[in-house]
Protein backbone atom coordinates (compact mmCIF):
# COMPACT_ATOMS: atom_id res chain seq x y z
CA UNK A 1 0.00 0.00 0.00
CA UNK A 2 1.24 3.46 -0.93
CA UNK A 3 0.74 6.50 1.38
CA UNK A 4 -0.28 9.10 -1.20
CA UNK A 5 0.40 12.85 -0.98
CA UNK A 6 -0.58 15.68 -3.29
CA UNK A 7 2.80 16.88 -4.58
CA UNK A 8 1.63 20.51 -4.66
CA UNK A 9 0.20 20.92 -1.14
CA UNK A 10 1.63 17.73 0.49
CA UNK A 11 -1.69 16.89 2.14
CA UNK A 12 -2.07 13.15 2.72
CA UNK A 13 -4.60 10.91 0.98
CA UNK A 14 -5.75 7.35 1.71
CA UNK A 15 -3.22 4.59 1.25
CA UNK A 16 -3.79 2.36 -1.75
CA UNK A 17 -2.32 0.88 -4.88
CA UNK A 18 -3.54 3.73 -7.11
CA UNK A 19 -3.27 7.46 -6.48
CA UNK A 20 -6.44 9.59 -6.18
CA UNK A 21 -7.83 11.41 -9.20
CA UNK A 22 -7.81 14.97 -7.89
CA UNK A 23 -6.94 17.14 -4.89
CA UNK A 24 -9.95 19.22 -3.76
CA UNK A 25 -7.69 21.35 -1.58
CA UNK A 26 -5.62 22.47 -4.57
CA UNK A 27 -8.72 22.93 -6.74
CA UNK A 28 -10.07 25.49 -4.26
CA UNK A 29 -9.39 29.17 -5.07
CA UNK A 30 -7.06 29.51 -2.07
CA UNK A 31 -4.57 27.03 -3.55
CA UNK A 32 -3.81 25.94 -7.12
CA UNK A 33 -3.27 23.01 -9.48
CA UNK A 34 -0.03 23.44 -11.47
CA UNK A 35 -0.40 24.33 -15.17
CA UNK A 36 0.92 20.86 -16.01
CA UNK A 37 -1.87 19.25 -14.01
CA UNK A 38 -2.27 17.32 -10.79
CA UNK A 39 0.85 15.54 -9.56
CA UNK A 40 1.14 12.87 -6.87
CA UNK A 41 3.93 11.59 -4.68
CA UNK A 42 4.06 9.32 -1.63
CA UNK A 43 5.87 8.86 1.64
CA UNK A 44 7.54 5.81 0.12
CA UNK A 45 8.73 7.69 -2.98
CA UNK A 46 10.04 10.58 -0.93
CA UNK A 47 11.91 8.20 1.37
CA UNK A 48 13.45 6.53 -1.68
CA UNK A 49 14.53 9.95 -2.94
CA UNK A 50 16.36 10.68 0.32
CA UNK A 51 13.88 13.03 1.97
CA UNK A 52 14.54 13.86 5.62
CA UNK A 53 13.23 16.04 8.43
CA UNK A 54 15.58 18.58 9.96
CA UNK A 55 15.04 19.74 13.55
CA UNK A 56 16.28 23.05 14.98
CA UNK A 57 15.63 25.01 18.17
CA UNK A 58 13.82 28.34 17.79
CA UNK A 59 13.80 29.20 21.48
CA UNK A 60 13.73 27.14 24.67
CA UNK A 61 11.09 24.39 24.34
CA UNK A 62 10.11 25.41 20.79
CA UNK A 63 11.54 23.50 17.83
CA UNK A 64 11.16 23.81 14.07
CA UNK A 65 10.79 20.74 11.85
CA UNK A 66 11.41 21.18 8.10
CA UNK A 67 11.31 18.69 5.23
CA UNK A 68 14.58 18.71 3.28
CA UNK A 69 14.24 19.28 0.39
CA UNK A 70 10.91 21.10 0.54
CA UNK A 71 7.78 18.98 0.14
CA UNK A 72 4.60 20.66 -1.09
CA UNK A 73 4.06 24.09 0.50
CA UNK A 74 7.07 23.40 2.70
CA UNK A 75 5.64 24.46 6.03
CA UNK A 76 7.75 24.70 9.14
CA UNK A 77 6.13 22.39 11.63
CA UNK A 78 6.68 23.21 15.29
CA UNK A 79 7.13 21.12 18.37
CA UNK A 80 6.11 22.99 21.52
CA UNK A 81 7.26 21.35 24.75
CA UNK A 82 5.72 21.62 28.20
CA UNK A 83 6.25 19.61 31.40
CA UNK A 84 2.79 18.07 30.86
CA UNK A 85 3.29 17.05 27.23
CA UNK A 86 4.10 18.36 23.77
CA UNK A 87 2.16 19.80 20.83
CA UNK A 88 3.05 19.16 17.18
CA UNK A 89 1.71 22.11 15.17
CA UNK A 90 1.17 22.20 11.37
CA UNK A 91 2.80 18.82 10.64
CA UNK A 92 5.01 18.51 7.60
CA UNK A 93 3.95 16.58 4.52
CA UNK A 94 6.71 14.06 5.10
CA UNK A 95 7.51 11.85 8.08
CA UNK A 96 9.58 8.74 8.60
CA UNK A 97 10.82 6.71 11.54
CA UNK A 98 13.94 8.88 11.89
CA UNK A 99 11.80 12.00 12.21
CA UNK A 100 9.52 10.30 14.73
CA UNK A 101 12.56 9.15 16.71
CA UNK A 102 13.93 12.70 16.80
CA UNK A 103 10.59 13.95 18.15
CA UNK A 104 10.42 11.15 20.72
CA UNK A 105 13.91 12.14 21.90
CA UNK A 106 12.46 15.60 22.64
CA UNK A 107 9.66 14.12 24.72
CA UNK A 108 7.23 12.81 22.10
CA UNK A 109 3.86 14.32 21.27
CA UNK A 110 0.60 14.42 23.21
CA UNK A 111 -1.50 16.08 20.52
CA UNK A 112 -1.24 17.22 16.88
CA UNK A 113 -3.10 20.31 15.63
CA UNK A 114 -3.17 22.46 12.51
CA UNK A 115 -3.83 26.10 11.70
CA UNK A 116 -5.91 25.32 8.57
CA UNK A 117 -6.34 22.66 5.84
CA UNK A 118 -3.27 23.63 3.80
CA UNK A 119 -1.23 22.56 6.82
CA UNK A 120 -2.79 19.11 7.33
CA UNK A 121 0.34 17.59 5.80
CA UNK A 122 0.90 13.94 6.74
CA UNK A 123 -0.98 14.45 10.01
CA UNK A 124 -2.32 10.92 10.51
CA UNK A 125 1.00 9.36 9.47
CA UNK A 126 2.72 11.49 12.10
CA UNK A 127 0.12 10.31 14.60
CA UNK A 128 0.64 6.66 13.72
CA UNK A 129 4.42 6.88 14.16
CA UNK A 130 4.04 8.76 17.45
CA UNK A 131 1.68 6.31 19.12
CA UNK A 132 -1.70 7.17 17.57
CA UNK A 133 -1.94 10.52 19.35
CA UNK A 134 -5.07 12.62 18.64
CA UNK A 135 -5.11 14.91 15.62
CA UNK A 136 -7.27 18.00 16.19
CA UNK A 137 -9.11 19.47 13.18
CA UNK A 138 -11.38 22.48 13.48
CA UNK A 139 -15.01 21.46 12.98
CA UNK A 140 -15.57 24.20 10.38
CA UNK A 141 -12.73 22.81 8.24
CA UNK A 142 -13.48 19.13 8.86
CA UNK A 143 -14.74 18.60 5.30
CA UNK A 144 -11.24 19.21 3.92
CA UNK A 145 -9.78 16.11 5.62
CA UNK A 146 -8.77 13.72 2.84
CA UNK A 147 -7.51 10.77 4.88
CA UNK A 148 -9.96 9.54 7.49
CA UNK A 149 -8.40 7.83 10.50
CA UNK A 150 -9.65 7.17 14.06
CA UNK A 151 -7.09 9.62 15.50
CA UNK A 152 -8.92 12.64 14.03
CA UNK A 153 -10.98 14.69 16.50
CA UNK A 154 -12.80 17.97 15.97
CA UNK A 155 -12.74 21.10 18.11
CA UNK A 156 -14.04 24.68 18.00
CA UNK A 157 -13.90 27.92 19.95
CA UNK A 158 -11.00 27.71 22.38
CA UNK A 159 -9.33 24.59 23.68
CA UNK A 160 -6.49 24.38 26.17
CA UNK A 161 -4.66 21.37 24.81
CA UNK A 162 -1.89 21.55 27.42
CA UNK A 163 -1.52 23.79 30.48
CA UNK A 164 -0.74 27.26 29.15
CA UNK A 165 -1.18 26.19 25.50
CA UNK A 166 -4.50 27.19 23.94
CA UNK A 167 -5.91 26.69 20.46
CA UNK A 168 -8.05 29.66 19.44
CA UNK A 169 -10.43 30.02 16.49
CA UNK A 170 -9.62 33.19 14.51
CA UNK A 171 -11.06 32.64 11.00
CA UNK A 172 -10.21 34.73 7.95
CA UNK A 173 -8.10 32.58 5.64
CA UNK A 174 -10.41 29.62 6.38
CA UNK A 175 -13.49 29.71 8.64
CA UNK A 176 -11.65 27.50 11.12
CA UNK A 177 -8.24 29.16 10.82
CA UNK A 178 -6.59 28.95 14.22
CA UNK A 179 -3.60 30.08 16.22
CA UNK A 180 -1.84 28.77 19.31
CA UNK A 181 -1.43 31.07 22.29
CA UNK A 182 1.38 29.94 24.60
CA UNK A 183 1.55 31.72 27.93
CA UNK A 184 5.27 32.36 27.46
CA UNK A 185 4.32 35.28 25.21
CA UNK A 186 4.25 33.32 21.96
CA UNK A 187 1.69 32.95 19.17
CA UNK A 188 2.01 30.23 16.53
CA UNK A 189 0.03 31.78 13.70
CA UNK A 190 0.26 29.45 10.71
CA UNK A 191 -0.75 31.97 8.06
CA UNK A 192 -3.85 33.19 9.87
CA UNK A 193 -1.63 36.25 10.10
CA UNK A 194 1.51 36.05 7.98
CA UNK A 195 4.81 37.65 9.06
CA UNK A 196 6.55 39.58 6.30
CA UNK A 197 10.26 39.54 5.45
CA UNK A 198 11.12 42.57 7.61
CA UNK A 199 10.11 40.79 10.82
CA UNK A 200 8.12 43.90 11.80
CA UNK A 201 4.89 43.61 9.80
CA UNK A 202 2.29 40.94 9.02
CA UNK A 203 -0.47 40.60 6.46
CA UNK A 204 -3.85 38.92 6.01
CA UNK A 205 -5.14 37.06 2.92
CA UNK A 206 -7.84 34.73 1.72
CA UNK A 207 -5.32 33.25 -0.73
CA UNK A 208 -1.60 33.84 -0.53
CA UNK A 209 -0.53 32.15 -3.79
CA UNK A 210 -3.39 33.77 -5.73
CA UNK A 211 -3.24 37.16 -3.95
CA UNK A 212 -6.92 37.25 -2.97
CA UNK A 213 -7.33 39.75 -0.13
CA UNK A 214 -9.64 39.70 2.85
CA UNK A 215 -11.91 42.67 3.42
CA UNK A 216 -10.87 45.38 5.81
CA UNK A 217 -13.58 44.32 8.23
CA UNK A 218 -12.31 40.74 8.33
CA UNK A 219 -8.69 41.86 8.73
CA UNK A 220 -9.80 43.98 11.71
CA UNK A 221 -11.70 41.04 13.20
CA UNK A 222 -8.73 38.69 12.76
CA UNK A 223 -6.20 41.13 14.22
CA UNK A 224 -8.39 42.00 17.19
CA UNK A 225 -9.07 38.33 17.93
CA UNK A 226 -5.38 37.41 17.85
CA UNK A 227 -4.54 40.39 20.05
CA UNK A 228 -7.12 39.71 22.75
CA UNK A 229 -4.30 38.15 24.75
CA UNK A 230 -0.79 39.52 25.30
CA UNK A 231 2.15 38.14 23.33
CA UNK A 232 5.55 39.37 22.20
CA UNK A 233 6.73 36.82 19.62
CA UNK A 234 4.86 35.39 16.63
CA UNK A 235 5.94 32.47 14.44
CA UNK A 236 4.46 31.85 10.98
CA UNK A 237 4.34 28.63 9.01
CA UNK A 238 7.25 29.17 6.59
CA UNK A 239 10.06 30.05 8.97
CA UNK A 240 8.90 33.68 9.12
CA UNK A 241 8.52 35.44 12.43
CA UNK A 242 8.15 38.66 14.42
CA UNK A 243 10.42 38.35 17.44
CA UNK A 244 9.67 41.54 19.35
CA UNK A 245 6.52 43.61 19.87
CA UNK A 246 4.58 41.11 17.77
CA UNK A 247 1.21 42.16 19.16
CA UNK A 248 1.94 45.76 18.19
CA UNK A 249 3.03 44.60 14.75
CA UNK A 250 -0.29 42.81 14.19
CA UNK A 251 -2.31 45.88 15.20
CA UNK A 252 -0.20 48.31 13.15
CA UNK A 253 -0.33 45.98 10.16
CA UNK A 254 -4.11 45.73 10.38
CA UNK A 255 -4.39 49.53 10.35
CA UNK A 256 -2.12 49.74 7.29
CA UNK A 257 -3.92 46.94 5.48
CA UNK A 258 -7.36 48.43 6.14
CA UNK A 259 -6.28 51.85 4.90
CA UNK A 260 -5.25 50.37 1.57
CA UNK A 261 -8.18 48.02 0.95
CA UNK A 262 -10.76 50.67 1.90
CA UNK A 263 -9.31 53.32 -0.41
CA UNK A 264 -8.06 55.67 2.29
CA UNK A 265 -4.63 55.75 0.61
CA UNK A 266 -5.84 56.05 -2.98
CA UNK A 267 -4.42 59.57 -3.20
CA UNK A 268 -0.96 58.00 -2.96
CA UNK A 269 -1.40 55.92 -6.11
Amino acid sequence: MVDWLCATCAVEYPAGAEHPVNCPICEDERQYVPPTGQVWTSLQQLASDGERIGVSELEPDLYALRSEPKVGIGQQSMLLRTPEGNLLWDPTGYVDEDAAAAVRALGGVSVIATSHPHMFGAQTSWSRLLGDVPVLVHERDRRWVQREEPCIQTWSGEREVLPGVTLRTIGGHFPGSAVVHWDRGVVLSGDTVFPGPSGRWVTFQRSYPNDIPLSGAVARRVADAVCERPFDRLYGNLGNSVLQDARGAVLRSADRYIAWVTGANDHLT
